[in-house]
């Protein structure tokens, strides 16, 4: 899709039901989580803590597994099931030392060639005062800068909501996808519904104009490819979700592991930065 029918696509107004059902489905309370489909997709996987400066985030899982024959280092969003859960995963919403501990494993597997894949599904980085006094957004620009610039081949896969900085910090890779009933997006309809109009009740009409579906992105060049779900969306067959998943993901680095580490770093550059419409 050239900009200028991007533009096109952008000014067309899109269905605000539409919209707000796929932001339901993927904020699904039963959707599998990283550590979901880690245990289904990996024959072993060993999770390493901590960013070697302040602490370690639970709201960042990170670590070195067995898929498919293969060692990769994956790095993920986790969100919690139960009240509890959740607040010791903080919703999801990664401290700076998550970031930090996700370039850690980064480095890691440069330096080991191990690939890496990125599981993303975050409502945005955490935005309290310590998180922004101990560097939140150097941390989130130092990773993107980190995965712009790694040697292995890296995947990343939209597994809930995809929002905001909190969401792009593990999200440069050489192919990016994102599953069926999932969103990938600037902010959330909440936020920017309470920016725009100053009242989070207008995210439905938010969400139509954010245009976070998969179907929206992939059009808008944003994703490469959507990886299909169980009927009904990935919380009804957790099982069958990840065999899709991981085929999705074996196909693409098998693919990448064909071209020389300089080759995928320039065409990695090159798919960021032409995306985006923009008029002079």
């Amino acid at each position: 899709m050239t900009a200028t029918e991007r533009l096109r696509f952008l000014r067309r107004r899109g269905g605000d039901g539409d919209a707000w059902h796929a932001v339901e489905l993927a904020r699904h309370q039963d959707r599998p989580y990283t550590l979901d489909y880690l245990n289904r997709i990996c024959d072993d996987f060993v999770e390493l803590h901590g960013d070697r400066a302040e602490g370690d985030d639970p709201a960042i899982v990170a670590g070195i597994g067995s898929f498919r024959g293969q060692t990769v280092a994956f790095v993920g969003h986790q969100k919690g099931r139960d009240l509890k859960e959740r607040t010791y995963r903080n919703f999801g919403m990664p401290r700076p030392e998550g970031y930090r501990k996700a370039m850690r494993v980064f480095e890691l597997a440069d330096r080991l060639a191990f690939p890496v894949v990125t599981l993303i599904d975050t409502p945005g980085a955490y935005p309290g005062v310590g998180a922004e006094q101990r560097g939140q957004s150097g941390a989130i620009a130092r990773s993107q800068l980190m995965m712009m610039g790694l040697n292995v081949p890296v995947v990343a896969c939209v597994i809930g909501e995809g929002s905001s900085g909190g969401a792009l910090a593990i999200g440069v890779a050489d192919r990016v996808l994102m599953q069926q009933h999932t969103i990938y997006t600037v902010i959330s309809p909440e936020g920017c519904a309470a920016i725009l109009w100053k009242d989070a009740g207008e995210a439905k009409r938010a969400a139509a104009a954010l245009r976070p579906t998969a179907e929206a992105c992939l059009a808008l060049g944003v994703i490469d490819q959507i990886v299909p779900e169980p009927g009904g969306g990935a919380h009804r067959d957790h099982g069958k979700a990840a065999e899709l998943l991981a085929d999705a993901i074996a196909a693409d680095l098998e693919f990448l592991d064909t071209l020389p580490p300089a080759e995928r770093r320039r065409l990695r550059r090159q798919k960021f930065e032409r995306m985006g419409a923009f008029v002079e």
